[in-house]
């Protein structure tokens, strides 16, 4: 059976036990593959592994259970190795990287924040700013909606306007939120959001990110963004 990677810790990790368990149905144990100074996280891997909602929360925990005691060095979901003896290869060839990374990351989260537009705000707020595509609207309603292909054409100016609003949007709520993080990079991809972005803090220093986010949805209607945090710090693990 091969091996699942929640996580690499610092230090020796002794105390796992049979208490803490993981992905899988039934949750399969946690165990700790100690080499040097550094500790794998892992467990069995199941037969079939998907992202289900049930897994995803288990390898969440698993992480924050460990990192009461250890520094941890999160792996993202799927992290599979053949073998134990693989993953302690790994650690042992690889430490001076992980003890690195780990230096870098030690009481540092993960916030994630995805961005999309309120329909009928930035379609609003497009038109206020577009005084062809204004008149555009105004001739067509003036003439009971305009012919088909006026429509057509009119549809697909205000989709061009709009996706051009979204790349200065994106522009916009990274220039406002990226003097809050240490690190900012993109985050996961994930449809019906125009932007996703992760950015690296002190596990203390959130408030500066909320603040700014809040102040951002209040100055731009349209814009509505989604914050989620603190996470383990996924995206800022180098492979």
């Amino acid at each position: 059976m091969s091996t699942y990677v929640y996580g690499i810790a610092r230090g020796e990790v002794t105390d796992l036990g049979d208490r803490l368990l993981g992905i899988g149905d039934p949750p399969l144990p946690v165990r700790a593959l100690n080499e040097g100074d550094l500790a794998a996280i892992v467990s069995d891997c199941p037969p079939e592994l998907k992202p289900r909602r049930r897994d995803l929360l288990a390898h969440q925990h698993v992480l924050a259970e460990v990192s009461d005691s250890h520094p941890v060095l999160p792996m993202r979901f799927g992290s599979v190795s053949s073998s134990d003896e693989d993953v302690r290869g790994v650690l042992a060839e690889h430490a001076d990287r992980y003890h690195d990374q780990l230096n870098r990351l030690t009481d540092r989260v993960e916030y994630n924040v995805k961005a999309v537009h309120d329909e009928n705000a930035v379609l609003h707020h497009v038109l206020a700013e577009e005084p062809e595509l204004r008149a555009m609207a105004e001739a067509n309603r003036a003439a009971g909606g305009g012919t088909y292909e006026e429509r057509v054409r009119f549809g697909e100016l205000v989709a061009g306007a709009v996706r051009a609003r979204e790349v200065r949007d994106a522009k916009l709520v990274e220039e406002a939120l990226a003097p809050a993080a240490e690190e900012v990079r993109p985050g996961p991809e994930s449809g019906g959001w125009f932007l996703s972005l992760s950015l690296l803090l002190g596990k203390d220093a959130a408030d500066p990110l909320l603040t700014a986010a809040a102040d951002l949805e209040k100055t731009h209607p349209w814009l509505k963004l989604r914050v989620n945090g603190p996470l383990p710090p996924y995206s800022f693990v180098e492979s």
